[in-house]
């Protein structure tokens, strides 16, 4: 189909346009996928301008161009303007893979996270940062982890150190211990090394993003699924069990939010207690918490960690303790057990691995194609209980 272009101001760019569709444009009469109303001529959609075609557009050279979209060597003004012209005119952009991939530079991202050896929710976070190594490797992407002992202060600024020492492009951090974490940023800054948490957030940090949950609401929501479960007012326990609270902003949160809905909605006949296991072995925290059960004739539990979960439905099925109501996180496989067995009434899916997986895509993004990710990320408060726990499970997205 022919059509005829008779406006004589037609612009040589926009006839360049077609001609780099293989269309014929001598002598004006253009076989184009554009059409002609009203005596103006109306652009098809264009998607793949490639760098020599906006040189010929603007009249310039293709090196010319390559100067101009990557900033660098000299350039006279005016040939700037018709290469920003003919750029702003196509809407082109850089196929930013292609270019990465032809760069051949490689990327070092870091992953400091505990020991997945201590406590499967860290191993689950571990199988989120597998899962993106296998997506990004293509893209000359290589994640080292770097695992820190979760019960040891000194042992994260031991295995920080070596994180420097392996000059990473970008970390993806769970900063358990606020304080260590504090100092291990201020470095991060002055090196300019970009940085993602996730799991806790640290309020002083100046991180790329955060990943993660709403920690004071999570237990406040905890404490709304505690008191459903529980036949009466009286005595309710918040377990921290192994954790050094005083330096764990995550579980403090925890904390403050499974007080607060207690205050908030007056429930005064409900006695919270708080007990700190700290450096037990599992027999003696077995002891342990039998005696504090007894003695304070409890009716509920939060634990406020996956493991200490577990943990605790372990010690409550053996006394033959099933009446207590126990709510505590994550879907590891010993608090799946558990929650089949009715000891667990309700977990909060934290989805570690999501976290993790998210964690190094966003700091991928940033490193290759400069894409800022957003500041915060917070992952929806997923009551799990025994009638809908198949759902997740089966889903494929935890």
């Amino acid at each position: 189909m022919i059509y005829i272009c008779v406006r004589k101001h037609f612009a040589y760019f926009d006839v360049y346009i077609l001609i780099s569709r293989g269309i014929d444009c001598r002598k004006r009469r253009v076989r184009a996928p554009g059409i002609i109303r009203k005596n103006k001529f109306y652009m098809p959609d264009f998607k793949n301008v490639r760098i020599k075609d906006i040189a010929e557009m603007a009249g310039v050279s293709v090196a010319t161009v390559d100067r101009v979209l990557h900033k660098r060597g000299k350039i006279s003004e005016k040939a700037l303007k018709k290469v920003m012209d003919a750029l702003e005119k196509t809407g082109y952009k850089p196929n930013l893979i292609a270019s990465t991939l032809g760069s051949n530079k490689k990327y070092k991202i870091a992953t400091l996270i505990p020991n997945p050896v201590l406590d499967d929710y860290w191993n689950q976070s571990c199988s989120g940062v597998f899962n993106a190594q296998e997506d990004w490797e293509q893209y000359n992407v290589h994640i080292e982890s770097f695992y820190f002992n979760l019960h040891e202060r000194d042992s994260f600024k031991k295995v920080a150190e070596q994180v420097l020492n392996f000059e990473p492009d970008g970390i993806l951090i769970a900063p358990i211990f606020h304080q260590e974490a504090n100092a291990f940023f201020e470095t991060l800054d002055e090196r300019k090394i970009p940085y993602v948490l996730f799991n806790t957030n640290i309020p002083e940090a100046k991180p790329l993003c955060f990943i993660g949950q709403d920690l004071y609401q999570s237990g406040r929501v905890c404490a709304e699924m505690l008191t459903a479960r529980i036949k009466r007012p009286g005595n309710v326990a918040v377990l921290h069990i192994n954790e050094d609270i005083q330096n764990a902003v995550h579980l403090s949160e925890k904390e403050r939010g499974f007080r607060d809905f207690f205050k908030d909605n007056r429930m005064d006949d409900y006695n919270i207690i708080r007990f700190e296991f700290e450096n037990y072995s599992e027999s003696a925290f077995s002891r342990e918490l039998l005696d504090v059960i007894v003695q304070n004739q409890l009716e509920g539990i939060f634990v406020s960690t996956s493991k200490g979960t577990h943990l605790t439905a372990s010690v409550i099925d053996k006394a033959g303790k099933r009446d207590i109501g126990l709510v505590g996180y994550d879907l590891l496989k010993d608090n799946i057990h558990y929650m089949y067995e009715r000891v667990i009434n309700y977990l909060i899916n934290q989805n570690p691995r999501k976290q993790a997986f998210l964690g190094i895509s966003y700091l991928v993004n940033y490193l290759l194609f400069k894409k800022m990710p957003p500041a915060t990320v917070l992952f929806p408060l997923e009551v799990v209980s025994r009638e809908n726990i198949k759902s997740y499970l089966n889903s494929g997205l935890n």
